[in-house]
């Protein structure tokens, strides 16, 4: 227990964190969730290095999300693998506690724009988005 008599607070979990997203994926509205039931959904602690490289990311900090796949639209190709997101941990709670913003916001605000590059959306429209769903 710590001074005040409340148990210790720690870090939120992966488990906690894919929670936030997948509460943030289920406030879109219903054509978007109508066309993410073949996006997966990772929570790692961080981007891997082939990744950091391909993005010329020196800073494993430097990358919250990540989306992988064809816009919806794109004709699939033989031997595609399903859209990902993918949420990393570690700088999600960095930018959580150097922000200020809340953690279900911060989480909001990563899933809203990388779920924006499966549907192709601009910057603008994601923010609208954004708005939209915000906790």
């Amino acid at each position: 227990m710590s001074d005040t008599g409340q148990p210790p607070r720690f870090a939120p979990t992966k488990e906690e964190i894919e929670t936030l997203a997948l509460a943030a994926l289920s406030r879109l509205p219903g054509p978007f969730r109508d066309h993410l039931s073949d996006v997966v959904l990772f929570v790692e602690e961080f981007a891997d290095a082939d990744i950091l490289a391909e993005m010329e990311i020196d800073d494993p900090f430097g990358l919250t999300g990540l989306y992988s796949g064809r816009p919806v639209g794109q004709e699939a190709q033989t031997g595609d693998t399903p859209p990902t997101v993918h949420l990393f941990r570690r700088p999600l709670l960095d930018e959580w506690v150097e922000t200020g913003v809340a953690l279900d916001a911060l989480i909001t605000h990563v899933v809203v724009h990388e779920i924006g590059h499966h549907f192709g959306l601009s910057d603008l429209d994601m923010h609208v988005l954004e708005d939209m769903v915000a906790p």
